[in-house]
């Protein structure tokens, strides 16, 4: 369940004064005018709009002094996207763009976003009607993200400090197509997974109304995100909204998959989502200042921590702020970039149906109560039809052998 904190404004005067001198609206805005812009075409995956996307963030961390973190000594991750486009298969190439703040450190704490974008409208997920060619500029979703990813860096690399910890800031290509970006970087990291500390996540923060606040979502994956946010917030009269689970659509669950805490910060759906109208002119620049302090300081408390954040499996993933349509789950986190037949398994909720009936991440769910599963959309529309209490058979593929389970949901 999400519970919702409000605190009283305490803002100390020289606090305003240092936080205004860190993030500036007109900064933000310069970033996301460029990468909101048309002439970026939205920046799908793999595009000449997110190419241009990608020079742009690697140009400003190397301006940071970040060092490169992608592969032959570049910024950049590259990694290959099968994109369906009017029915028919392309092969494509996304890049991560990767920058480190080498502090000597034994543990490095990750920053992320994502710089992909829905293109033109020709690689699926548009809202709106008629969609393809039409450029969909994603101001919100998420140069908002990637603007807080381009200014921490910034604020990070310049502020005179020597960190107890090292910084590793990613932009993710491949997000709208399934989490691709963040999914090859777990399975091909620059850093070991071992020596990082805690992920942070910024999706669509652009859109701060003061009433709403902001979803805090991962707060179950670890104890200190309980103990550093709520004193941050008071500080900035900041309103939110927690979500235990670290599982949800966006790159976060990527690294929770991986057993790393995980927190992401998120302003709220809105009538712009996924459509053409997701422009510029609608960002909310003081909101998202605002934001980006809280996130700063969340950065330097965590940083100062007597120890390593302590990784916990989180609840349900179907928790929290996320809408359903559904009266049951099954609780897995589906493996979007998988192309075959069936629904791969990337993760299992621990005390769910899926869980309890034995599925273990891998497994391919190929048949749900009988009927086949072709694609994550058949698996969608079986869901709907069952109620909490019904028992089904479940047929999962493990290797090369075909096991059949009992699900109660």
């Amino acid at each position: 369940m999400n519970k919702l904190f409000l605190f009283v404004p305490a803002f100390w005067l020289s606090v305003t004064i240092c936080h205004g001198q860190r993030f500036k609206a007109d900064d933000i805005q310069k970033h996301i005018n460029f990468l909101a812009s048309d002439d970026l075409e939205g920046r799908g995956t793999g595009t000449l709009g997110e190419i241009r996307a990608a020079n742009y963030i690697a140009g400003l961390f190397e301006e940071s002094g970040l060092q490169p973190a992608g592969t032959e000594g570049s910024f950049f991750q590259p990694f290959q996207v099968m994109v369906s486009v009017e029915g028919n298969p392309h092969q494509l190439i996304g890049r991560n763009v990767v920058g480190f703040l080498d502090n000597g450190a034994e543990k490095t704490i990750v920053v992320g976003a994502h710089y992909d974008h829905l293109g033109k409208g020709f690689q699926g997920s548009s809202l709106s009607p008629d969609s393809q060619n039409k450029i969909h500029n994603g101001a919100d979703d998420n140069a908002s993200g990637t603007t807080g990813l381009i200014e921490l860096a910034r604020f990070i690399s310049k502020n005179d400090v020597k960190e107890k910890h090292n910084f590793l800031f990613i932009a993710f290509s491949g997000e709208e197509l399934g989490l691709l970006g963040s999914k090859h970087f777990v399975n091909n990291p620059t850093v070991a997974l071992n020596k990082i500390s805690s992920m942070i996540n910024m999706d669509m923060i652009g859109r701060l109304q003061d009433d709403k606040g902001i979803v805090v979502s991962g707060w179950g994956t670890s104890p200190v995100w309980g103990k550093l946010i709520p004193g941050i917030a008071k500080k900035q009269s900041m309103r939110y909204t927690i979500d235990s689970s670290g599982v949800g659509a966006s790159d976060h669950t990527s690294f929770y998959l991986k057993e790393i805490p995980v927190v992401q910060f998120f302003t709220g759906s809105h009538g712009d989502y996924h459509k053409t109208s997701d422009d510029a002119d609608k960002i909310n620049l003081p909101g998202e200042v605002k934001i980006i302090n809280l996130i700063a300081d969340l950065l330097v408390q965590l940083d100062a921590e007597p120890s390593e954040p302590v990784f916990v499996a989180a609840g349900n993933a179907h928790s929290g702020s996320t809408v359903s349509n559904f009266k049951v789950t099954l609780g897995v986190m589906p493996d979007y970039s998988y192309t075959g037949k069936g629904l791969r398994i990337d993760g299992v909720t621990k005390a769910r149906p899926a869980e309890k009936a034995g599925m273990v991440a891998g497994d391919v769910l190929i048949k749900l109560g009988g009927k086949e599963i072709g694609t994550i959309y058949d698996y969608m529309d079986m869901l709907g039809k069952y109620e909490k209490g019904e028992q089904v058979e479940a047929v999962i593929l493990r290797g090369g052998d075909t096991k059949v389970m009992k699900v109660i949901f």
